[in-house]
């Protein structure tokens, strides 16, 4: 199982070529000279990229191994997850994207000052700060770990070399750099699945062979509707939990919003929404396959006891490494498709963490920063993440066992986050008092059932549904799977235990709700925010227009008394005035000019920290 000069070549391609796109987008156009270049893209990126570059961002490396693993072990019951892409993309096309296209921010967590304070805002660019960096270096570590393991190719020396290459595009060529290479990365990807499955399908007999046994060996699942939230998967699981889940990934995650900023307009970020849902489905489909097609194929040619795998992370590596071993390229072609996955998803990482740490941290401290300067001082911040991604991989191979709740953490948070969003959006009496309170009860939850899970499975008696991987998109697909060793069926589980045996999948609802549950009480015990306070571009009045066959007097109430009437004509032509200012949204004033589907800009010779410029 050794890569040939061929499979070496194909790697060294694609390093090649990620490069050369960020040295072209760094020596093209405005050649990144301005935060809005840098960190938005100039805002002027068609819907199609922007698409297949949320979907490289969503299918990192852990879930090329993991899911595939997936369907080996359990069956095809995890397909179902394709059910909630529906809503997971509707839901942000139609509700979050206009409110954060609308008012022209860069930074998610702008959001959060102009809904709530400032001191909400700190919070939740803290606690997103957190989650990545300790996301980003078990990110790029875990495939390599797995591939050193099954192939003998050089762990560090492929460490330092995506960790370099990956710093050097996001670096020079900015977020069109990040985009552009997602594109590229997201074909190789494609490409590397679709051979593994076409030469493993053709190795035993065609596709419709590997159906015919994948279905008498049982691995072809019918719809489970038990509701049970504490069974691993069933299909409200899948279908229902995978929303929230998709909602925190592709509603309010910053590495995503800001593509959705990048687009040129409302209607191009609304497309690229729809349009990841086909592909979405295509890239479940493929790993699902690859699956069915490795459990049949591992049948009729199982390998030696002294070559099977030792954790299930390992198994997509073993299966291809066998099936393509007499292919010289293909076995390349695989780990550049493998590897495509974690550049995209650490590129995205770096530069979301960039535009977070700029607007959110370092602008609001400094508001005379020139233009140049706020440039520069953005690229040395993701020049300074790329760096930190590498330290935290060599952090991540000191872990051992507890790999596994750093891989947790990430997931950990996605739910609050999301929960402290739907509370300002949706709930207008909600007060920032209410919002941190809520928060940190939503992370003390995640936290509690999460490393309370964690905890009892290593010790050796795991609930049933357990996982090291809570909620959140890329990563939490995998974690029930591929880092955990088959659990034995054990006996039910009582009290902390029955609570710690929750399905993984309901983690993101559990602990948004939970932040909205305990932001609403706090919110009414310290007294509501009042209708007067709030501004109404803030809001999106989610009862008002689910119920708008009520009268309107009903429908008034349902707004807790926030005038919707402007916002309603604006959402009707799809013009919306905003404009951005450092405590709220004020009403703009004679230094504010309207210029027609970019909202409020500041008349030449303003700052560029206005509206205009701003940034996953």
């Amino acid at each position: 199982m050794e890569f040939t000069v061929i499979d070496y070549s194909i790697f060294a391609l694609l390093l090649v070529l990620s490069s050369a796109i960020g040295l072209f987008y760094a020596l093209s156009g405005d050649r990144q000279r301005t935060v809005q270049e840098f960190l938005l893209a100039n805002r002027n990126m068609g819907f199609l990229p922007v698409a297949l570059s949320l979907l490289a961002t969503f299918q990192s490396a852990v879930a090329i191994l993991g899911v595939p693993a997936e369907i080996y072990r359990f069956g095809t019951e995890y397909w179902f997850l394709g059910c909630s892409y529906f809503l997971g993309l509707l839901i942000p096309a139609h509700v979050f994207i206009p409110v954060f296209y609308r008012l022209r921010i860069t930074s998610t967590y702008e959001y959060l000052e102009l809904r709530f304070n400032k001191t909400v805002r700190v919070f939740g660019t803290i606690t997103f700060i957190f989650q990545m960096v300790i996301y980003m270096g078990v990110v790029l570590y875990a495939p390599a770990l797995a591939l050193n393991a099954v192939t003998g190719f050089d762990l560090w020396s492929a460490v330092l070399t995506m960790g370099l290459v990956c710093t050097l595009y996001t670096t020079l060529g900015g977020l069109k750099a990040v985009i552009w290479t997602d594109v590229f990365q997201t074909l190789v990807m494609f490409a590397g699945q679709l051979a593994v499955i076409l030469v493993g399908a053709q190795r035993v007999g065609g596709m419709a062979r590997v159906w015919h046994l994948a279905e008498q060996e049982g691995k072809i699942s019918g719809i489970d509707l038990d509701p049970d939230p504490f069974k691993r998967h069933t299909f409200w699981t899948l279908a229902v939990g995978g929303v929230f889940m998709m909602l925190s990934l592709y509603g309010v995650n910053q590495a995503q919003v800001q593509r959705y900023l990048s687009a040129r307009s409302e209607r191009e970020a609304k497309l690229s929404c729809y349009a990841v849902f086909p592909c979405q489905q295509i890239v479940l489909c493929l790993s699902c396959l690859t699956g069915l097609v490795m459990f049949v194929y591992d049948r009729e040619h199982p390998l030696a006891p002294t070559q099977r795998p030792g954790s299930s992370d390992q198994l997509v590596l073993y299966f291809v490494m066998d099936v393509l071993q007499d292919l010289p390229g293909l076995p390349g072609l695989f780990v550049a498709c493998l590897f495509s996955g974690c550049l995209s998803t650490i590129s995205s990482a770096f530069n979301s963490l960039a535009t977070v740490t700029m607007e959110d941290l370092v602008r609001p401290h400094c508001p005379g920063l020139s233009e140049s300067r706020a440039t520069l001082l953005s690229k040395l911040l993701a020049f300074g993440y790329g760096l930190l991604c590498l330290g935290m991989a060599y952090v991540s191979s000191m872990l051992g066992p507890v790999l596994q709740a750093a891989i947790s953490i990430f997931g950990m948070v996605g739910g609050p986050l999301l929960g402290l969003f739907c509370l300002g959006m949706f709930f207008p009496c909600a007060n920032p008092v209410g919002a941190v309170v809520g928060l940190l009860a939503g992370l003390a939850m995640a936290f509690w059932v999460g490393i309370g899970s964690l905890l009892h499975s290593m010790r050796g008696a795991p609930p049933p549904n357990s996982t090291v991987l809570p909620t959140m998109g890329n990563l939490t697909t995998i974690l029930a799977t591929t880092l955990l060793a088959p659990t034995p069926a054990p006996q039910s589980p009582t009290g902390l235990q029955k609570f710690y045996s929750l399905s993984y999948m309901w983690y993101s609802a559990h602990n948004s709700t939970t932040v909205i549950l305990v932001g609403l009480l706090v919110s009414l015990l310290t007294g509501p925010t009042p209708a007067a306070a709030v501004d109404p571009r803030t809001i999106y009045p989610v009862l008002p227009r689910l119920l708008c066959c009520l009268p309107q007097k009903y429908r008034q109430r349902l707004c807790c008394g926030v005038d919707f009437s402007a916002q309603d004509a604006d959402h009707a032509d799809a013009t919306v005035k905003s404009n951005r200012v450092p405590n709220g949204l004020a009403p703009p004033g004679p230094s504010w000019q309207e210029e027609e589907g970019q909202g409020y800009i500041r008349a030449a010779g303003a700052p560029a920290y206005a509206l205009q410029e701003t940034s996953f």
